[in-house]
């Protein structure tokens, strides 16, 4: 099992879903997606594994003070990579499978 988490240690629910994992005997790959975020490839394979759009997983708050809240489709993704601040946490992926960790205990569907 090939387990990834985009990951962002001061955030608790990131926390929660990262100790979730590896109460589950999974040592999954860890990504700090705020110093190495996605590509705008990377970030569009895991929407597709996620099954949502880009406009469902980004944080609105941060999407106004970066100034993308108004962009769609491949224009966000490309921002969202730009300022991985606004991309919702964590992303957990498991092979051809991707969960949104909010709540944590969604993961589990895909572990």
């Amino acid at each position: 099992m090939s387990v990834t988490i985009y990951h962002n240690p001061r955030c608790s629910k990131s926390r929660q879903t990262l100790a979730l994992i590896e109460e589950k005997g999974i040592t999954p790959t860890i990504i700090d997606y705020l110093n190495n975020p996605p590509s705008p490839a990377e970030l569009s394979d895991i929407l597709a594994k996620l099954g949502k759009s880009p406009d469902l997983i980004v944080r609105k708050k941060e999407a106004r003070e970066e100034g993308i809240a108004d962009l769609t489709g491949d224009d966000l993704i490309s921002a969202l990579c730009a300022h991985p601040r606004a991309i919702e946490r964590p992303i957990v992926v498991n092979g051809d499978k991707a969960a949104l960790g909010r709540p944590p205990e969604d993961v589990l569907a895909i572990l």
